[in-house]
């Protein structure tokens, strides 16, 4: 085959990890997850987990780089580039064929471009000259050293300096290696227009605080996790600490955390569009076509028919 990875991206809310479990159960296929946080464990609700998406006609499909690290702990790109692989080797050898699915642009990018990505060590210089800085000054400087790719990224001042830490380290280092295996990608994207596509998000966020999603942060703080722990990984995170903790009432919280959704979309669409005019082609969906439609255009492409 021409391809030898299937990458199913979108926004958040676009209905990407079932069109791609779809895909899977139809081709001897098995998920490997590009979303930054929900590798973490007990973090279900809260990282948009669709573990009913995985179940196709009563067969779970397999998936990877989900679940893979306990709560609490902290996941670089370097770690994800290394799971992706293992991943991606493991099953091609079994002849069945990877797809990628999520929406995270630098874990998609750092898989499937090769970066040479490495542990950026501490900079304890570095750290105290940007500690005197204000939130605007960090995240204006971090937004000239790289695209802020992730809702976590500006969340608190911790994660701000250490970002820049490491977009200045990154910048030293040669960016591509020689001894990347030679992956082939065909990059299909799934969008709904913009209000369709606001309308969705608001849904979806009702139905996780339906389902738990504050029951589910209040659990993780019982079971030890802090609230600076938890407002580590932004987003939903960031706004159930802080209507647990009395700051925001449930209308702000929902309101403020909707809006922040809402952004987060904008920006993983900026970081597609910035992907497409560095050359890379994703053939996008209409979110509205039904899945069946979906998926024959997808193995029309893919299979060359």
């Amino acid at each position: 085959m021409k391809y030898n990875l299937l990458v199913v991206l979108g926004p958040t809310a676009s209905g990407k990890t079932a069109v791609a479990a779809q895909w899977a159960y139809r081709n001897r296929g098995e998920i490997i997850s590009a979303d930054s946080r929900q590798v973490y464990k007990n973090m279900n609700i809260g990282t948009g987990k669709d573990y009913d998406d995985y179940l196709v006609e009563g067969i779970r499909i397999p998936y990877h780089c989900v679940d893979i690290v306990e709560a609490g702990k902290q996941y670089s790109v370097y770690e994800y580039q290394k799971d992706f692989l293992g991943a991606w080797d493991n099953i091609c050898r079994r002849g069945r064929i990877p797809v990628m699915c999520g929406g995270s642009g630098l874990y998609l990018e750092a898989a499937l471009k090769g970066y040479r990505l490495l542990q950026t060590p501490v900079n304890e210089e570095l750290r105290n000259t940007l500690a005197s800085k204000t939130d605007g000054e960090l995240e204006k400087l971090l937004a000239g050293l790289t695209l802020l790719h992730n809702h976590t990224d500006t969340s608190t001042r911790k994660r701000m300096i250490r970002a820049v830490e490491i977009a200045m380290y990154r910048q030293e280092q040669t960016e591509e290696t020689s001894d990347y295996p030679d992956i082939n990608p065909l990059m299909v994207g799934i969008r709904y227009d913009r209000e369709i596509q606001r309308q969705r998000i608001t849904e979806r966020l009702q139905q996780r605080l339906d389902a738990g999603m504050i029951d589910e942060a209040r659990e993780l703080m019982q079971k030890g996790l802090t609230a600076q722990q938890l407002e580590y990984y932004g987003l939903e995170y960031k706004f159930l600490v802080r209507y647990l903790t009395g700051q925001l009432n449930y209308h702000q919280m929902f309101v403020q955390l909707n809006t922040a959704i809402h952004q987060f979309a904008k920006r993983q669409m900026t970081w597609f569009r910035r992907m497409e005019r560095n050359g890379d082609r994703i053939h996008w969906l209409d979110g509205h076509m039904p899945v069946e439609e979906k998926i024959r255009q997808m193995e029309n492409v893919f299979y060359e028919k």
